[in-house]
């Protein structure tokens, strides 16, 4: 994160309280200073405080399947049926599969195969949302 002034997350209160939010999404708090078009303005009755700098795509689906880990306690290879089952539900919900060779590397991952994932999909798509 770089800071707006000041300790480490600036001299203001908002920036301090979404240091969580932004390692969370493996973002970048940024000062005034340095604040891109891209960048989500942060802003505090009425003025431009810093701002939040999204991670770029590149590593999105390595960040999707570590959140999920992180989630179900583990390595997605060592999980049993049921929670690599519940992994690739985790992922579709949070849109993985949207990206190019997701199914591909999710396999990999899961220590299956290409024909599992899509298997687990299609019975994830089909089931009727509650």
């Amino acid at each position: 994160m770089t800071p707006a002034r000041g300790g480490p997350c600036g001299d203001h209160p908002l920036l301090c309280s979404l240091v969580p939010v932004a390692e969370a999404l493996s973002a970048q708090l940024v000062g005034t200073e340095g604040l891109e078009p891209s960048d989500i303005p942060l802003v505090w009755e009425g003025e431009v405080v810093g701002g939040l700098r999204l991670p770029q795509l590149q590593g999105a689906l390595a960040r999707l399947i570590d959140g999920v880990e992180r989630e179900l306690g583990g390595p997605l290879g060592r999980l049993g049926r049921e929670d690599k089952q519940r992994a690739v539900r985790l992922l579709e919900d949070r849109g993985a599969f949207m990206l190019r060779r997701a199914v591909e590397d999710v396999a990999d991952a899961l220590g299956v195969s290409r024909i599992t994932v899509y298997n687990y999909l299609n019975a994830i798509r089909e089931q009727p949302r509650s």
